[in-house]
């Protein structure tokens, strides 16, 4: 708790958040997902340091990868087995999944500082509200915005969710004190492209080296987030 003992400025209006990978360890439950799938095709099981990598590009890029890992794709049965995922992550959807650690003491402490905060994700809207509202979550964030939000085409690295993660949050695009936290190059190109800073986690579901992302700061943990936000003043 030592985070909250002591008041840190933060010198921004909106913090926004990826979800998978950064906010939530929600690698537990993709991998079951994925998994089930993979059953039903006949396939071998993922562990899940198979299946993290495979995370960040939707459910239907998961199972591609996770097709294409043990024996590639059936074209004629992706789409029932694309069906079954969703149908089985939808009812599993934060059996395993949680906050990093040190996620509640720093929401605290972003609570404590006035800040507003949610989450952009490339998850459907209503899987990533689903799996907050079940973690307890949901009743905090000031917005939620899916890879389907903003229409077809418009998920990140497109800076249009980032910019309404501002207008949701009662600002006008350019007017307001931002920064955005990521795991992978979309959430960093996405912050890029909407003239953002941002704020990678090495502990996150990481395609690459996170040194590679080129965001504008690093973290280790989430115990490190509100100094890393205050150096930015």
């Amino acid at each position: 708790m030592a985070m909250r003992d002591e008041m840190t400025e933060i010198p921004f209006d909106i913090v926004g958040f990826d979800l998978d990978g950064t906010l939530l360890d929600t690698s537990g439950d993709l991998t079951d997902a994925t998994n089930h799938a993979l059953q039903l095709a006949g396939r071998e099981s993922l562990t899940p340091d198979e299946v993290k990598p495979m995370i960040g590009l939707g459910a239907k890029h998961m199972l591609e990868q996770g097709l294409l890992a043990t024996g590639g794709i059936p074209e004629a049965e992706f789409k029932p087995l694309y069906r079954e995922l969703l149908k089985f992550y939808e009812a599993n959807v934060a059996v395993k999944t949680r906050l990093f650690p040190g996620g509640e003491d720093m929401l605290g402490a972003l609570d404590d500082a006035g800040v507003t905060y949610g989450v952009v994700t490339n998850k459907f809207e209503s899987l990533a509200v689903k799996a907050l509202t079940e973690l307890g979550l949901m009743n905090r964030m000031a917005f939620v915005i899916g890879g389907d939000t903003m229409g077809k085409g418009n998920a990140k690295p497109s800076r249009k969710p980032i910019d309404e993660m501002i207008r949701r949050s009662g600002y006008e695009i350019g007017n307001a004190r931002a920064v955005f936290i990521g795991d992978s190059r979309f959430d960093i190109e996405a912050a890029r492209n909407a003239g953002l800073p941002s704020i990678a986690v090495r502990f996150g579901f990481l395609h690459q080296p996170v040194e590679e992302l080129g965001a504008d700061m690093i973290i280790d943990h989430f115990d490190d987030l509100i100094p890393a936000l205050a150096n930015f003043g």
